[in-house]
């Protein structure tokens, strides 16, 4: 039996993504092993959003190599559309393909002889527009991530991924149940829905067929899952019918992640988003409104061009009187292709790292402050079956991180805890609430 390994850079799309070629593989009668063990195919999913996309594809080719020096490597994902050819001279890869052709993977490398030249396949993003395949990650964790909607229609001048992974275009929403419900009877208790642009959801064939909030309406239905989570969604589609719906919805947790970018008008500006930040404020307010306890993450680009230290200090002051929860915060990078990397107003390296820095230490700090105002409390924990030092660990549905000493019988349980206190590296040491059945 050959056997198959995968390396996933980026973000919870591309772990949907690996997880169904990984299933394509198994079906052609592969074994998937892990990455650290010696294997026929090496599958690398990349990542064009992070830094030093490159230097991180040399260095998992180069550990696959270490592992298996004869194995046939494949490079996919965002990276791999944006830059096949530069790929290509990556010592030791054997094929690169683009967003259209990963998911034929398998047809492609039927014959796993190594050329002396690395073979691309690889077409105009513009060939995959209208072409939506559906993926989501299992087996490997307590949560499923599931793809309902891909690409970008919206021009922010630092992103490159409406280049790599085309127009928004989405799922139907029949679909998308029937795959949630095939997801609950394998036993997974929690859905996280991912997308590129989820509040965009509903656009197929260039046309817009349905809005986001159909979807919501429609999986709080399906028996089986105990919760769904929405990864990321832009302010500007995140309505307050939708904010509403959840507060009393029956599996839609109280926890959100909203992109900011930047609290500084001016910069919003020439990021080209498509709201101010007193959008944002409405927002949060409104959550807090109906869901006192929602946890809300937040990204945030620091050192973007023309952002001077006002404008830092700007965004800074922002974030730090509004009522949320911690921070993804994000060093601005030159990306070829970008509007943002013409720009004037370069912010030197020192000074981006710097404020990388202040934020980061702001996260921390909101972080703790959401996890304090939760002590006392009685939550439902999804424990996982990660083990560290004798603990395990879990989320609450408002995304309190929480460990228990470790029990195997826990693992993917929900229990309903009290949440004591913190501990010192910011966890949540929690009890168990007895739970008292009714004898019959």
């Amino acid at each position: 039996m050959k056997k198959v390994a995968f390396y996933t850079l980026g973000c919870k799309l591309n772990f949907s993504e690996t997880s169904t070629i990984g299933r394509l593989f198994t079906d052609a009668g592969y074994a998937v092993v892990e990455f650290q063990d010696a294997a026929d195919v090496y599958v690398i999913n990349t990542c064009s959003v992070t830094d030093h996309a490159d230097k991180k594809c040399r260095k998992v080719v180069k550990e696959a190599l270490k592992h298996s020096p004869n194995a046939y490597v494949t490079i996919v994902g965002c990276y791999a559309q944006l830059k096949p050819q530069e790929i290509a001279e990556i010592e030791g890869v054997d094929m690169v393909l683009g967003a259209a052709e990963k998911f034929r993977i398998v047809e492609y490398i039927s014959d796993l002889t190594k050329n002396p030249k690395a073979i691309v396949h690889q077409q105009n993003i513009e060939k995959v527009n209208h072409n939506f395949i559906a993926s989501y990650s299992i087996g490997d964790r307590t949560r499923t991530f599931l793809k309902v909607q891909d690409g970008c229609d919206y021009p922010c001048t630092y992103c490159t991924i409406p280049l790599a992974r085309g127009a928004s275009r989405s799922d139907t929403i029949e679909n998308v149940v029937n795959r949630a419900k095939m997801i609950a009877e394998g036993g997974v208790k929690e859905i996280v829905l991912t997308g590129v642009n989820l509040g965009d959801f509903g656009i197929r064939n260039g046309q817009r067929e349905d809005k986001f909030f159909d979807l919501v309406k429609a999986l709080d239905e399906v028996e089986g899952i105990e919760r769904i989570r929405i990864s990321s969604i832009e302010p500007n589609l995140l309505s307050n019918e939708i904010i509403e719906f959840i507060s009393t919805s029956k599996r839609f947790v109280p926890h959100f992640h909203i992109p900011l970018q930047s609290g500084s008008d001016k910069i919003l500006g020439l990021m080209r988003r498509r709201y101010r930040r007193d959008l944002y404020v409405e927002r949060v307010a409104k959550i807090k409104e109906v869901m006192p306890n929602c946890c809300i993450g937040v990204d945030v680009i620091v050192g973007f061009p023309g952002e001077t230290k006002e404008d830092f200090l700007d965004t800074y002051q922002f974030l730090n009187q509004l009522d949320i929860s911690y921070l993804h915060v994000f060093t601005y990078s030159e990306r070829e292709l970008t509007a943002a990397a013409e720009m004037k107003g370069v912010v030197a390296g020192s000074e981006r790292n710097e404020r990388s820095k202040m934020l980061h230490i702001l996260s921390d700090k909101k972080r703790r402050a959401f996890y304090q105002s939760q002590i006392g409390s009685e939550a439902e924990v999804l424990f996982e079956a990660d083990q560290k030092m004798g603990y395990m660990h879990g989320f609450t549905k408002n995304y309190v991180k929480v460990r228990a000493k470790y029990d195997p019988i826990m693992v993917n349980e929900l229990k309903a805890v009290k949440l004591l206190e913190m501990t010192a590296d910011g966890e949540v040491e929690v009890a168990e609430l007895e739970t008292t059945y009714a004898h019959h």
